[in-house]
């Protein structure tokens, strides 16, 4: 694998960040101007700081969806949701609104914002290992940064704001993952740059053993223009499959090289499949595939329970995804997310890392014909 993890910390040895739920003086809104992060060919210019919208949503597993554990997960995400609202007005935020499972709150400084979805990650991921499962709803964030003019959060959130990014960015999130835009990650490269020239802060701050990598353009579902986006490397124990050229915030505020390799390296990305005697491979591509009981699909699970054409596995904006055609639902495990299941009957779900697909049931059925996946670069 190629060297992939982007450092936070703006120099020295890092590490382990604190945790509090008070902001670090470094996380404060800085005054006057900062820089952005532009284009490959655009000059920099400085602009009056943006501010940053956080979303965070609750992911409910299969457990959570029994009618029987309605009032519990329903009491369990009120006040999970007040808590996240709690940890944002900590680290200098303030929460919005609520909507459905997720809280919206506006931040004047991305690198407060980002310091919140790190705790919020860091200490709900901690607390889940002790949850039973019907209540283990891993979390799932989005971070933009830019104009965020008032009536922009009283309105219907959609087109191209700098709030309905967060949002879709949050939707198409894995659990336990932070997405950010790009104009978030300048403005928290330009800060970390600024307190790395000045005096040494006392101790060590949230960010300084964090790293994020780049996804690349993505179009986004629900959003007219493709958006450049990163995952936030939060824990360096949840594995990963993604590929991209390191760099650090620390580097002079100019645009980055092409990485000419990226290329090469995504081309090799693709799917392992295996159900009991049956092992199959699929490179990026030779998807999509199909998934079912009948011979034309590209994996066959002969079982009554699956539909003849069940699922497909295809390629979205560079993510293998999952979608589920079937009669009777399909469930997903991810096992690098301790053991994380969500149902998509009738939805999209990407696939990543390791994991697990019951096919027409539950994995509490002992029964189900469940397909095991590893994504990952394929071997030359």
């Amino acid at each position: 694998m190629p060297e992939a993890f982007l450092a936070l910390r703006p120099g020295g040895r890092g590490g382990k960040g604190r945790m509090g739920m008070r902001a670090s003086s470094a996380f404060r809104p800085q005054a006057g101007r900062v820089f952005v992060a532009q284009p490959e060919g655009v000059c920099y210019k400085s602009r009056m700081s943006a501010q940053t919208i956080l979303f965070v949503d609750l992911v409910e597993s299969v457990a959570a969806q029994d009618p029987e554990a309605l009032p519990t997960v329903t009491e369990a995400v009120s006040k999970l949701k007040t808590w996240i609202g709690r940890v944002c007005q900590a680290h200098s935020g303030q929460s919005i609104k609520s909507l459905g499972t997720g809280v919206l709150a506006l931040f004047e400084d991305s690198t407060a914002a980002l310091s919140a979805a790190i705790f919020l990650q860091r200490n709900h991921s901690e607390r889940l290992q002790n949850w039973p499962d019907v209540l283990r709803m891993p979390l799932r964030i989005g971070l933009s940064a830019g104009e965020v003019p008032p009536h922009e959060l009283e309105a219907e959130i959609q087109g191209e704001t700098v709030t309905h990014l967060a949002l879709r960015m949050a939707a198409i999130a894995a659990p336990n993952v932070i997405l950010v835009s790009d104009t978030a990650i300048g403005l928290i490269r330009a800060q970390r740059q600024q307190e790395a020239a000045g005096a040494p802060s006392p101790g060590e701050n949230l960010l300084d053993t964090v790293g994020y990598r780049s996804l690349g353009i993505l179009r986004i579902q629900g959003l007219a223009h493709p958006h450049s986006v990163f995952q936030i490397e939060w824990d360096e124990n949840l594995a990963t499959d993604l590929m991209t050229v390191r760099a650090s915030l620390t580097d002079p505020l100019s645009p980055p090289a092409a990485p000419s390799g990226a290329q090469k390296t995504a081309a090799n990305m693709g799917i392992a499949l295996a159900w009991l005697g049956l092992n199959k491979v699929f490179s990026q591509q030779e998807l999509p595939i199909g998934i079912g009981r009948t011979p034309d699909c590209a994996f066959v699970v002969s079982d009554q329970r699956v539909s003849r054409q069940h699922a497909r596995i295809e390629l979205i904006n560079g993510a293998i995804v999952l979608t589920d055609l079937s009669t009777f639902g399909t469930a997903v495990r991810f096992l690098d997310a301790g053991g994380t299941q969500m149902q998509i009957k009738g939805k999209k779900c990407p696939l990543r890392s390791t994991g697990e697909i019951a096919l027409g049931s539950t994995f509490a059925d002992f029964s189900a014909p469940i397909v095991a996946f590893k994504v990952g670069l394929l071997a030359a």
